[in-house]
């Protein structure tokens, strides 16, 4: 997933696409203690995108509080 996907999205949605992310996250830190993680460069991807979202979601509540 890229920035120009997730800025043409409402916040509503950026907050669930948050919420799956922080979802898969937990699911994969479970895995890797566990020993049953594959593919461990998996959670670097999920959690640079965490940050992506909370970005794109900070940026677009600037935006809105400097048009009101």
């Amino acid at each position: 997933m890229n920035a120009t996907e997730l800025r043409g999205k409402t916040p509503d949605e950026l907050r669930e696409q948050l919420t799956q992310l922080k979802k898969e996250a937990f699911n994969l830190r479970f895995q890797q203690a566990t020993n049953q993680l594959e593919n461990t460069a998996r959670m670097r991807a999920v959690r640079r995108d965490v940050a992506r979202v909370n970005t794109i979601l900070n940026e677009k509540a600037a935006d809105a509080a400097q048009e009101a």
